[in-house]
């Protein structure tokens, strides 16, 4: 498996977009601390999240390679479970169907971030700092808030047996937890 160094070259060599990279980050952060929860690999979980997007820039026209372009720029350099994940990721045009921990966490924490995100935005300091989990959940169950949002892919952590409102404030302190890196 390769390290944290060598995957981020790799995210500098595919990831093109500011916001992309900082997405990467905080899906690696967070999947870190779902899997020190989970009592899972929280160095796999972590690559996995930072890895997961890397043909994202390259498969907007074609979400048909989502997925499975990363997976094969991966092949050899990560272990199958997280390259399983990543394909899982994107299972609506892989065939891929999330089974295990890590795919259906994988598939969660995206859409959390996505969410997060949103949230952010949407506040008047824009700064995470000034999002709780009380806003976050109320942002999830008010579906016409960031509408792009998929709940239901939200809503795999109960796969993980983490309750919806537990998981985002995981999700967020852990994004809290990695604002200085997010900011340069």
């Amino acid at each position: 498996m390769i390290t944290r160094d060598e995957a981020l070259a790799i995210i500098n060599k595919y990831i093109r977009n500011k916001e992309n990279f900082r997405t990467a980050l905080a899906v690696e952060a967070i999947l870190k601390r779902v899997a020190k929860r989970l009592e899972e690999d929280e160095e796999l979980w972590g690559l996995t999240g930072l890895l997961h997007n890397i043909d994202y820039e390259y498969t907007v026209e074609d979400q048909q390679k989502r997925g499975v372009l990363s997976a094969q720029v991966l092949d050899g350099l990560l272990p199958e479970e997280g390259i399983n994940a990543i394909k899982s990721n994107n299972y609506i045009n892989t065939d891929h169907l999330p089974e295990t921990s890590l795919d259906k966490a994988l598939i969660s924490v995206e859409s959390a971030t996505c969410l997060i995100i949103a949230t952010l935005k949407a506040s008047y300091t824009h700064s995470i700092r000034d999002i709780d989990v009380k806003l976050l959940f109320e942002n999830f169950k008010d579906t016409s808030f960031a509408p792009n949002c998929n709940r239901s892919r939200i809503k795999l952590c109960n796969d993980i047996e983490m309750v919806v409102e537990d998981f985002l404030g995981l999700c967020l302190n852990a994004i809290q937890d990695i604002q200085n890196t997010l900011e340069t």
